[in-house]
């Protein structure tokens, strides 16, 4: 799709965003006995036209699960769409102009959201690979330094505060995608680049194996993030800064 048509249709639903949650707050104010959506909730049709009314995610890899996940990274997350560490023409025009204040809002608005994950995949994928990515994402591989994604991301996979996202609710085409891209540095976070540095040293195999495990992960008795830890991470990260 061409930019500058990306960035009329992005104005478009910011316009209709903007124009309902002007209308809600009017009603609201005029009518206190309505079931009428928050402000902030009719604010942020603009991310749940796309990722789920509760950021829930759908079923489109470019559309992931959003609700849950710490504050603080999916402000990083925000912030590198918006600043250039990521990179996709509509969310990039969707935050071009919004500031710091503003994205910490919504970040904060879909971290304090749990609704329930989707169903896991059923791809047909062998036991081998399977076994393979069940062994990277708990004990890693430490003749290739390659430490076990439950290391960083907590024992649950849930991830950890205040920047740690979780590995689960995701489909297996997302996490090989992402991680493509931490190996590539298309995608880049805050240095010290962690991911990066562990993405490098991951062969195709890996990905495929990682991937697709922990996309067969059932939901969590306790979807939450682990609080934040004074335990040392096992590679310095500049978004779980210690």
């Amino acid at each position: 799709m061409h930019r500058r048509t990306i960035g009329s249709s992005v104005l478009f639903v910011l316009h209709v965003v903007w124009s309902g949650a002007a209308l809600a707050a009017t009603a609201a104010a005029t009518d206190t006995s309505s079931a009428m959506p928050s402000a902030m909730a009719e604010r942020m049709r603009a991310c749940t036209s796309c990722h789920g009314v509760q950021g829930q995610g759908r079923n489109n890899d470019y559309f992931p699960r959003i609700a849950g996940k710490p504050a603080d990274y999916l402000f990083n997350q925000l912030s590198a769409f918006r600043d250039g560490g990521r990179t996709y023409p509509p969310m990039g025009y969707l935050l071009a102009f919004l500031p710091d204040d503003y994205l910490r809002q919504i970040s904060q608005y879909f971290a304090d959201l749990q609704p329930p994950f989707p169903d896991a995949d059923h791809t047909n994928v062998s036991a081998k690979v399977l076994a393979a990515g069940e062994q990277l994402v708990m004990h890693g591989d430490p003749a290739r330094g390659i430490p076990a994604c439950i290391a960083c991301h907590g024992a649950r996979m849930t991830g950890t505060q205040p920047g740690i996202p979780g590995l689960l609710g995701l489909h297996a085409s997302y996490i090989a995608g992402q991680m493509g891209t931490w190996r590539s540095g298309s995608r880049r976070a805050l240095a010290p680049d962690c991911m990066h540095s562990i993405a490098v040293k991951l062969s195709d195999r890996d990905i495929t194996a990682v991937s697709s495990w922990l996309s067969r992960q059932p939901r969590p008795a306790d979807p939450r993030p682990a609080p934040a830890s004074a335990e040392r991470l096992p590679l310095a990260c500049g978004s779980q800064p210690q």
